[in-house]
């Protein structure tokens, strides 16, 4: 061992874990996503997961009913992808994406492009959800760049998410996470999201918006806005949106990130509309729960603005682990498994029992509304609470202590389970939140 390595000492580890819980070592030097430390200090130490089940270190477990932000859609720790990544890790583990290439990514490409919808031609390949978006909004305002256009607004929906990084951020509107950087943000103008009641007005008002600015895209969440408390709308009303983007060669970027993959019971949302895309962001379960990766797609057209004997024309973005081979391996085996009859008939399931469930309260005094998308179902309750206030929290303790993991989003509880949920522990979720309605 060279003389420079520090080496830890495993006697010297299990000391700290006998003298400290892991609760109380994590609070030594790790801060937390959306979360206000000094009103909650405490973090559940998970020692392990598998299938739909998360593992404690108190001994309990607890159903994840959301897969672990809508990521381990295949179950946590699947077998068949974990056979994959062992054989991946054996052959190609990291490799520079500029200038090289391997199978498993050049492999991953052309599955994709089978699934995605047919006017997709190119992949690229960045890190999380967030970045997949910063990437396709910087491939919109550079496309006009490169074609020699000064278009440097865009229009997106109120109360939507595409992020945390500062071009995903601009475009999102929810201020509970934006607040503090406002003033930095890029052109945003935006739209109310559509109904039957406003979509007369949304198409005035984003004429206007056209006239008045220089338009280089619209990015939206197909369908349903996840961070939103899972907010709905029509196909039919998105694409008229859709129809006046088109017109007027406004970039459209569909942000999958969250829809992606079979959650609104197609393979991507998108698959919904009649006008596709010019661009798609990718992740979440994309790589299953396993590793960070994220894909921006687009069509060939978009891929031409940016092809020129100018260097300065290229798309000069890049992430380390662009395209990671263990991540495509990942990929891959998900995508495997989402075709399969198996997880079809899993999906199936999974929302004809929401649609029972939905059926038994709908009616419920403390339901204020309810709505589904596939295995993606929401309802909301009829009582006033903040989005991080104490009630919420209060929630969110009722479901952990039943051994149910449901994250609500204000007033609104969520399910988007793992695809490989039993129809017992699907049972036990419902089962929480009906308990839940006759406490309040």
């Amino acid at each position: 061992m060279r003389s420079d390595v520090k080496h830890i000492d495993p006697v010297s580890v299990d000391k700290i874990a006998e003298d400290k819980s892991l609760q109380q070592r994590d609070k030594q030097h790790l801060w937390h996503p959306l979360t206000q430390h000094k009103i909650h200090p405490e973090a559940l130490p998970i020692v392990k997961a598998k299938g739909a089940v998360l593992y404690g270190d108190n001994g309990k477990e607890y159903i994840d009913g959301i897969a672990s932000w809508y990521t381990a859609m295949y179950g946590h720790c699947n077998d068949h992808i974990l056979k994959r990544v062992g054989e991946q890790m054996q052959q190609l583990d990291q490799i520079v994406f500029a200038g090289f290439t391997h199978e498993p990514a050049i492999k991953l490409s052309e599955e994709l492009i089978k699934i995605l919808p047919n006017n997709q031609q190119k992949i690229f390949f960045s890190d999380n959800g967030s970045t997949a978006n910063e990437v396709g909004i910087k491939m919109a305002l550079q496309y006009h760049f490169n074609k020699g256009e000064k278009r440097n607004t865009i229009i997106a929906f109120e109360d939507g998410f595409h992020g945390d990084t500062f071009g995903a951020m601009s475009a999102s509107g929810l201020s509970v996470y934006n607040g503090p950087f406002e003033d930095f943000f890029i052109d945003v103008k935006r739209i109310p999201t559509p109904s039957s009641d406003n979509i007369e007005d949304i198409l005035s008002l984003l004429l206007s918006i056209i006239e008045q600015n220089n338009v280089a895209a619209f990015i939206y969440e197909p369908l349903v806005q996840g961070a939103n408390a899972m907010h709905m709308f029509e196909p039919e009303h998105l694409d008229k949106i859709l129809e006046v983007c088109k017109t007027h060669h406004i970039i459209t970027i569909a942000d999958e990130v969250m829809t992606g993959f079979g959650k609104t019971g197609k393979t991507f949302a998108s698959e919904y509309m009649q006008i596709q895309p010019d661009i798609i962001s990718m992740s979440k379960s994309l790589t299953a729960g396993f590793v960070p990766m994220a894909v921006t797609s687009c069509t060939q057209n978009i891929y031409d603005a940016f092809l020129d004997d100018s260097v300065g024309k290229a798309f000069f973005h890049a992430h380390t682990y662009s395209a990671n081979p263990i991540a495509c391996s990942v990929a891959l085996a998900g995508i495997e498994l989402l075709l399969s009859h198996e997880y079809q008939d899993h999906i199936k399931r999974i929302t004809s029992a929401h649609q029972e469930f939905n059926d038994r309260i709908k009616n419920h005094s403390k339901v204020k509304s309810t709505r589904q998308k596939g295995v993606i179902f929401a309802l909301d309750l009829n009582i006033e609470m903040d989005r991080y206030g104490k009630k919420r929290y209060e929630i969110f303790d009722h479901f952990m202590q039943r051994g149910i993991f449901l994250r609500p989003l204000g007033s609104t509880i969520y399910i988007l389970a793992p695809y490989i949920i039993n129809t017992n522990q699907l049972d036990s979720v419902y089962d929480a939140i009906l308990e839940l309605l006759e406490e309040l």
